[in-house]
């Protein structure tokens, strides 16, 4: 039974997971800046909702960013917790990939995952599924959303690509006007970040033999090229 946990942004997404069966229970909801004091109490209310104990999870599955500064450290804090207390695995995933994975993982389609970095900043990556596997093509990449169409054109023309995330209408409108037909927007509903695909990421890396060392597990964080250039 793993425990998926994700406060990347203000959209928080919690999931019980067992690999028989698939997701047990799921909740997302906006927590705005209260997951530290939401995280908790909610995931001991799905635990409750389905029956499940603490001695019943397997390992820990936790979104590790890019997103906003307090809220990747939010579900960091306490996933570590939750696995050193019950000596349980922890498996750290890019919030980008699990954005990602549920759009391209069943299609063949090229995404660009697209989280919220404020100021008018987003953080993405691209992906594509090639043969039965799907795959990161771009780096994880903080910038405008110009900029950002930008490098998906010079990455590869004359391929759609399926935006899916934290796009505003502003973003909408920058991409359709760069990109034109060669941009498609993912529905809001299918654009959340679902926790249960968390959970399936990180059981991949456990059927390879990998899970994170607890003590030097770190969140991702993109500033700006000139931020980082400074």
């Amino acid at each position: 039974m793993i425990l998926a946990l994700d406060t990347s942004t203000d959209m928080a997404a919690i999931a019980l997971y067992r690999p028989d069966e698939g997701v047990i229970a799921e909740q997302s909801w906006r927590s705005g800046r209260e997951q530290t004091t939401q995280l908790m109490p909610n995931v001991q209310r799905l635990m409750s909702l389905v029956n499940v104990k603490s001695s019943e999870l397997t390992g820990v599955a936790v979104a590790i960013g890019p997103g906003s500064f307090s809220g990747v450290r939010a579900a960091l804090s306490v996933a570590k917790s939750i696995a050193y207390a019950l000596e349980l695995p922890i498996w750290g995933v890019p919030s980008l990939d699990v954005l990602a994975y549920q759009q391209v993982a069943v299609t063949a389609a090229q995404g660009c995952a697209v989280l919220s970095a404020g100021r008018g900043r987003l953080v993405w990556a691209l992906y594509r599924t090639r043969g039965t596997h799907w795959q990161r093509l771009s780096p994880y990449t903080n910038s405008t959303p110009s900029e950002m169409a930008a490098a998906v054109i010079q990455h590869e023309t004359n391929v759609a690509t399926l935006f899916c995330g934290e796009i505003n209408s502003e973003t909408a409108a920058v991409l359709r006007e760069a990109m034109g037909k060669e941009a498609a927007i993912a529905p809001a509903a299918a654009a959340l970040r679902r926790a249960g695909y968390l959970a399936e990421l990180a059981l991949q890396r456990a059927g390879q033999g990998e899970s994170d060392n607890l003590e030097t597990l770190q969140p991702i964080y993109l500033q700006p090229p000139a931020a980082v250039q400074a």
